[in-house]
């Protein structure tokens, strides 16, 4: 094998959904598209320790590139060189910075942003992120193109929520000539296909008018299409939406990139500023921005979570384990006429940090009702992705049941963590 070798290794994700890492070396040039922690790590596990072992961290890479800001696509970043130069859309350095920062750890890395559509040049690659449909906000796919050869990385994405017209202009004019595909086949395995946002919408819709206490809603703030969702459903029923401020904060950060996202002071949006959030963001080794709770607090657009029990009917509530043990601490009593919805991957439902929600509502007689899509493509989408892309081969990632669908797929290389393809 000569120095300009062009080699691509999947360090891991061949045969596990997240924890995505991947390398294209040409010579002595090393590209890194994705830098994702697992999904389910051992209880003791660092971030170093969660380093794929064929990840040569002593040496320099040309740069990191961020398909999307979900932590199985880059939450290894604070375990990383800090010299090593990080490439990202610029919403998503800002959510990947939140995040950190709300587990006590930062990112020490330049981040460099990258435009939808914009071709922009590491040494010997060339970069072209497409902007795409996924639950994340600023999600991408990448196309790099090195000595001649052409990868596309699909990073995560789906046909369901409110940008799913990019995924289709991509079906209708896809990267010609590529090389390799990298895949991903989270949802293969699963039976049918997922409804879309607009369907979730209608569906939140029917469920606040049928309820006549509060309704409590349980889904990600860096979700901001479901945010969106929810925020939609409540004008149409007549409801407030109440977030609580890291919810707010997301919003207000992501605003300048999009402006059509619901922001405190508009019509039937509100916060709710509990203990445990408020003392995360005046805590300097975390959020370290006692300012922002304070403006909250003074917004006349705010107020504690003793009201919630005073402004009952009226509100649709964001719910997670720790703001239901700050609302219970300020009086807050469920009913059985209050309502769970469970609007998140329904696997996460069992998690340990869940019990105590569900018996606190199970205690009042409400059982959690789940409104959900997937943030990832249905099978038959893949197909209709991989047969457009027309790869010279497909390399499948972030998947647990690849083995059980590769014949659909063909052609295929199926690769296991850490075994690299030479491209040329």
């Amino acid at each position: 094998m000569t120095s300009s070798a062009t080699l691509l290794t999947v360090h891991r994700a061949t045969r596990e959904i997240g924890g995505n890492c991947i390398e294209i070396t040409h010579g002595d040039h090393r590209l890194i598209l994705d830098v994702g922690s697992p999904l389910d790590p051992p209880p003791d596990a660092t971030p170093s320790s969660l380093i794929p072992s064929t990840l040569d961290t002593t040496h320099p890479v040309d740069a990191i590139i961020v398909s999307h800001p979900h932590q199985d696509h880059y939450g290894l970043l604070t375990a990383l060189p800090s010299d090593w130069p990080v490439w990202s859309g610029a919403p998503t350095e800002e959510l990947m910075r939140i995040t950190s920062a709300l587990t006590g750890r930062h990112i020490e890395q330049q981040v460099h942003h990258y435009k939808s559509f914009e071709p922009f040049t590491i040494g010997p690659f060339t970069v072209t992120p497409y902007l795409t449909d996924h639950s994340a906000f600023d999600a991408h796919m990448l196309l790099v193109e090195v000595a001649g050869k052409r990868v596309f990385y699909s990073g995560d994405f789906r046909r369901t929520g409110r940008k799913s017209v990019l995924v289709d202009r991509l079906l209708e004019s896809p990267p010609r000539d590529v090389d390799v595909l990298l895949m991903e086949g989270t949802t293969l395995g699963r039976t049918g296909g997922f409804p879309p946002e607009s369907e979730l919408e209608d569906r939140f819709v029917d469920y606040i008018d049928h309820t006549s206490g509060r309704v409590f809603v349980t889904w990600s703030a860096q979700n901001i299409d479901r945010t969106v969702t929810i925020y939609r459903a409540c004008k149409r029923t007549g409801r407030t939406l109440v977030l609580d401020p890291y919810a707010v904060d997301v919003l207000e950060r992501l605003a300048p990139y999009s402006k059509g996202l619901p922001q405190l002071g508009w019509k039937g949006l509100r916060a709710v500023v509990a203990g445990s959030i408020s003392r995360m963001y005046k805590n300097p080794i975390r959020m370290n921005d006692p300012d922002f709770i304070d403006r909250i607090s003074r917004s006349g657009k705010a107020f504690g979570a003793a009201k919630l029990e005073t402004k009952s009917n009226k509100n649709v509530i964001m719910l997670r384990p720790s703001l239901l043990r700050d609302y219970i601490r300020q009086g807050v009593e469920l009913t059985g006429e209050d309502a769970w919805v469970f609007s998140m991957w329904s696997g996460y439902l069992a998690r340990p940090e869940f019990e105590p929600v569900r018996t606190a509502f199970a205690d009042v007689g409400v059982k959690p009702d789940l409104i959900h899509t997937s943030g990832h493509a249905a099978k038959s989408d893949l197909i209709e992705f991989a047969r457009a892309v027309a790869p010279r081969t497909m390399v499948p990632i972030h998947g647990e049941s690849w083995d059980e669908h590769t014949a659909d797929f063909s052609p295929v290389t199926r690769l296991g963590d850490g075994e690299p393809l030479v491209l040329s």
